[in-house]
């Protein structure tokens, strides 16, 4: 292929991010959005500094074929990425089944790619009108919620997650959020709560405090048949 995929780094074996499978998680390079929580900055930038090359990757896939169930493709954004379908194709072909990590940056990309998945797990930033203080960019809110109407109708499995970081939510936002998914017919949810360990902006409070919200996780587990809490 003309251009071959930017991988900025890997894990060799996870359990977590396909659900019941044994995957390797590669971190495509780049991301368009700045969301405040990021603990991947490094992705960020298009170009990389410990960008892993793609004969690497795929040397180290042939060496797993009958050994790892799955490859997921996380970033960053891996959408933003041209290279992408061929590089999900040639996954599949070694006999890998294929995951998506997505925020659904550009929705048209986004779309594209759906069918070269096997499950996709969806962040689902904020309530639309309340994307851009997360991601600090204009329009993302109609994005995100646009792929995931693409998402929906393509019949492709999937998970829905939203980051928490308490200073930029409140849990009466997070119900609201939660009712509009169960509206589109989102069967699983989860709500991961944010690592703060290492975030994009150094303003963000490195404690992310709420006070035990056993209603709030009562009602999300009441509007999806599968409900899942991530601390």
């Amino acid at each position: 292929m003309s251009r071959t995929l930017r991988v900025g780094g890997m894990v060799p074996l996870t359990t977590l991010d396909y659900p019941g499978k044994l995957a390797c998680v590669l971190f495509c390079q780049g991301c368009a959005w700045r969301c405040r929580y990021c603990h991947n900055p490094q992705l960020i930038a298009p170009r990389g500094s410990e960008e892993v090359d793609w004969r690497q990757v795929r040397a180290f896939l042939q060496r797993r074929q009958g050994l790892l169930d799955a490859v997921v493709f996380s970033g960053g954004e891996p959408t933003l990425q041209d290279a992408l379908p061929q590089a999900m194709e040639e996954v599949r072909a070694l006999g890998f089944q294929i995951g998506l990590h997505s925020a659904g940056i550009k929705p048209a990309a986004f779309a594209k790619v759906l069918a070269g998945a096997d499950w996709v797990g969806f962040d689902v930033k904020a309530l639309a009108e309340d994307c851009q203080a997360i991601t600090r960019v204009a329009g993302s809110g109609v994005a995100n919620w646009r792929s995931l109407e693409h998402l929906l109708a393509s019949g492709v499995d999937y998970e829905c997650r939203t980051t928490v970081h308490w200073h930029l939510f409140e849990p009466k936002r997070l119900l609201i959020l939660a009712q509009r998914l169960h509206a589109l017919g989102v069967k699983r949810f989860a709500v991961q709560l944010v690592r703060t360990a290492r975030m994009l902006d150094p303003q963000l409070p490195g404690i992310s405090v709420q006070a035990s919200l056993p209603e709030l996780w009562r009602a999300l587990g009441e509007l999806f048949p599968e409900f899942v809490l991530r601390d």
